[in-house]
């Protein structure tokens, strides 16, 4: 049996005895305690902690930093003064880079220190201390290096000279970043180039996530801004990192450079973007073949998820699609092998871990952005690419729905049921199942819609449930109920105890 489906059928005990390989981060082990407290800002986060006046703070490590827990609890317990709890936070219910606000709630924290490597997604219900540490990095090198290969790179007749440069890099530099912007403005000057950077905030106080809530301009975007006077690269610093692979996606019309610190190379990026555009395009494809949805909720803790949530199911819902909400955590194959009436799932993710390749899935997952691509009746893409969650909501309040629009003498076409559909993945064209009709015939009784039964013995069915009619089609449908076929037996007396060892087990 291949490796693929032994992940359909394991047994329960392997959550128990598997081990995981953990690359534990050795880097404050050779540290004496002053550098030690330098580099987990162990003073600037007691000072937070004592300004805000926080009463329960939760510390969320995650694996690789987690043998540092209780030095820097204890460091942090002598310093806050009495008064003040600490908790260790460790396995996260979802990415470690998102900031766990449904495990700090289990202890009542009115605040949270996020150690480790970031996303810097909104947060939407406690205030956020940011500790990303300090990793070395060699400014004069970073500079020379990055230098010697843009003069190289410009001299081709091929290339376009960048007016602006939009600097990005791994939090885990940030310590270094004003440095690294002011010795690179002096660098490109002299070729009539700019620098842009954004400072990374140490800090994060929650913004409200309500269905209801209004939807607000979002914050300016790790994406390069699009001026059709100014010519934007991207300069990322930092080595490959799941950061890197989305300002690809989402400059996809921008030159992305990187420079990597421990390995001192600088490289055009740019020359794989159009590789992994492609491989979400076929995934969009997929999507567009699909007519039952699955909205896995891969975040709790993120602003605007559950407003996003709610456009989801209304796009789905206009496009008489069939969609189910699903909170798993943590995603693997087995877990959403369980849904096999869903023929693609829509993870609601930050944007690190919105990207899945889905390979050794059953179903695709795409990201709410390929959602909205695939739902378009014209098969159009332009390459922009959306991983914000609050760029995602403003463009979907600024466009209509198709059917809002004046009709003309082909949409009664369009909207004909019975017309088949071309599949790009097939090849062939499909006839797609259509949900949530106003008017639908009366169901025969040979019916596959799920049928309910109240306590009055009275029947309901469910015209639109997916999961019903793909009940029906199942060889194996659950035990025989085989009502009034049997004779009923005697009642016994049963065995009594628990499974460890009944009282009448005398073995």
């Amino acid at each position: 049996m291949s490796t693929e489906h032994t992940a359909f059928s394991t047994s329960g005990e392997d959550a128990i005895t598997r081990t995981i390989d953990v690359e534990v981060d050795t880097t404050a082990d050779r540290l004496p305690p002053t550098e030690f407290d330098n580099l987990y800002e162990i003073e600037r986060t007691s000072a937070e902690i004592v300004s805000g006046d926080y009463k329960r703070i939760a510390l969320q490590f995650p694996d690789q930093l987690l043998h540092d827990s209780v030095p820097i609890y204890r460091k942090l317990k002598s310093r806050i003064g009495v008064g003040r709890e600490l908790y260790v936070l460790a396995d996260t219910s979802y990415g470690s880079c998102c900031v766990d606000e449904v495990a700090a709630q289990h202890v009542d924290a009115d605040a949270m220190v996020h150690y480790g490597h970031a996303c810097m997604t909104q947060t939407s219900r406690l205030p956020v201390i940011y500790v990303f540490g300090r990793r070395p990095i060699d400014i004069e090198r970073c500079t020379t290096s990055v230098m010697e290969f843009m003069i190289a790179h410009l001299s081709d007749a091929s290339s376009t000279r960048p007016d602006t440069i939009l600097l990005r890099h791994d939090v885990v530099y940030s310590h270094q970043a004003d440095k690294l912007c002011n010795r690179f403005e002096q660098a490109f000057k002299p070729l009539g180039i700019s620098i842009t950077y954004t400072a990374v905030p140490t800090t994060s106080h929650p913004k409200p996530s309500t269905p209801s809530q209004p939807v607000e301009p979002p914050a300016p975007s790790t994406a390069a801004p699009s001026s059709p006077s100014q010519t934007v690269s991207v300069l990322y610093i930092g080595g490959e990192s799941l950061g890197l692979t989305n300002l690809l996606m989402t400059n996809g019309l921008s030159d992305v450079f990187s420079y990597d610190p421990t390995a001192h190379i600088t490289r055009l990026e740019s020359t794989r973007t159009n590789k992994l555009l492609m491989r979400r395009y076929a995934a969009v494809q997929k999507a567009r073949d699909a007519d039952v949805f699955g909205i896995l909720v891969g975040t709790l803790g993120v602003a605007s998820y559950l407003p996003l949530i709610k456009h989801l199911r209304k796009l789905l819902t206009r496009a008489h699609k069939k969609s189910y909400t699903i909170s798993v955590g943590k995603l693997n194959p087995s877990k959403l092998a369980n849904f096999l009436e869903i023929e693609c799932f829509v993870l609601v993710a930050c944007p690190e871990n919105s990207v899945i390749e889905s390979k050794e899935f059953l179903r695709p997952i795409v990201t709410p952005f390929e959602l909205e691509v695939a739902l378009r009746s014209e098969q159009s893409w332009t390459g922009r690419y959306v991983l914000d969650f609050e760029r995602l909501l403003v463009d979907g309040a600024d466009s209509k729905p198709e059917s809002n629009g004046p009709r003309g003498e082909g949409d009664e076409e369009e909207e004909d049921s019975d017309r088949p559909v071309f599949s790009l993945i097939t090849g062939t064209y499909r006839h797609a199942k259509r949900y949530g009709e106003t008017t639908l015939p009366m169901l025969e009784s040979d019916s596959a819609a799920m049928i309910l039964r109240n306590q009055d013995s009275s029947v309901a069915r469910l015209s639109d449930s997916a999961a019903g009619q793909f009940l029906q089609t199942r060889t194996y449908q659950g035990l025989e109920t085989r009502v009034g076929e049997d004779a009923p037996s005697v009642l016994e007396q049963g065995r009594s105890g628990i499974a460890r060892g009944y009282q009448d087990d005398h073995s």
